[in-house]
């Protein structure tokens, strides 16, 4: 079966919040990322999310702590043919940023050794300056910031 990826790009105080990552360690064996880096807020959809939107919304809650309406898909990858990653452009509504209580910042054993996770508010003018995975979307969002 094929696993579905959502994310959010949210657009803050002349920024876009992002999900920071630091002292992800290399795992053998594995393509995944490491090091420091910033990904955007999302994850798996759930059998209980009735749509994409839906599972955006509940990972933006667990990840930040905010409500967001979801306005538009900006971007979509079939990333293998066992992944397609969708990119919503939502607008934040309400909450604090920062206050997500997902398993990322629970003590959940199974997150221990994937490294700190930090909210944050990245400038537009900065996003050429950083290491946003997955890449592909980084550079499609340097390009529509440039417009």
């Amino acid at each position: 079966m094929k696993r579905i990826r959502v994310a959010a790009l949210i657009e803050m105080n002349n920024g876009y919040a992002l999900m920071h990552r630091l002292d992800v360690k290399k795992k053998e064996n594995s393509n995944q990322p490491y090091g420091e880096y910033y990904v955007f807020p999302g994850g798996g959809v759930e059998p209980d999310d009735r749509s994409l939107e839906e599972a955006v919304k509940r990972e933006v809650m667990e990840e930040f702590g905010i409500e967001i309406e979801v306005k538009e898909q900006i971007y979509f990858e079939e990333v293998n043919e066992k992944l397609d990653e969708y990119i919503f452009k939502c607008i934040y509504k309400s909450g604090e940023f920062g206050t997500g209580t997902g398993p990322e910042f629970s003590g959940d054993p199974k997150y221990v050794d994937r490294g700190k996770y930090i909210p944050t508010i990245v400038s537009k003018e900065d996003i050429k300056n950083i290491r946003l995975i997955p890449e592909k979307f980084r550079e499609k969002l340097i390009k529509d910031i440039i417009k």
